[in-house]
C-alpha cells in the first residue's frame, strides 16, 4: 500500500529528498505523496526512507491504497522501465 502524509506534518523538508521515486511533493499546506509513485521504497530499500527520517511520525500507510508486496514490486518495476 502506498504511504500518505497526515496533517501532523511540520513541513520540515526532510522526507522529499529521501524518496527514490520522487513521490513526495510540497502540497498547498503540507507535503503530500503521489500514491501512483509510492512503492514504500520496495526495490530501493528495506524500509520506507521517508518514515525513517520523519521527526513527527506522520507518514502512515494509506488505507485507500492497499497493495501487496508483489504489487509494490510490480509498480517499482514499471516505474523503473519508464526511467530507462
Amino acid at each position: 500500500m502506498a504511504l500518505m502524509i497526515t496533517d501532523e506534518c511540520i513541513n520540515c523538508d526532510v522526507c522529499e529528498p529521501e524518496c527514490p521515486n520522487d513521490a513526495i511533493y510540497q502540497g498547498e499546506e503540507i507535503y503530500e505523496i503521489n500514491p501512483d509513485l509510492c512503492t514504500e521504497c520496495v526495490g530501493h530499500f528495506d524500509t520506507p526512507q521517508c518514515v525513517e527520517v520523519c521527526p513527527v511520525d506522520c507518514i502512515p500507510k494509506n488505507p485507500d491504497r492497499e497493495e501487496t508486496g508483489d504489487e509494490l514490486r510490480l509498480k517499482y518495476e514499471q516505474l523503473m522501465s519508464t526511467k530507462a
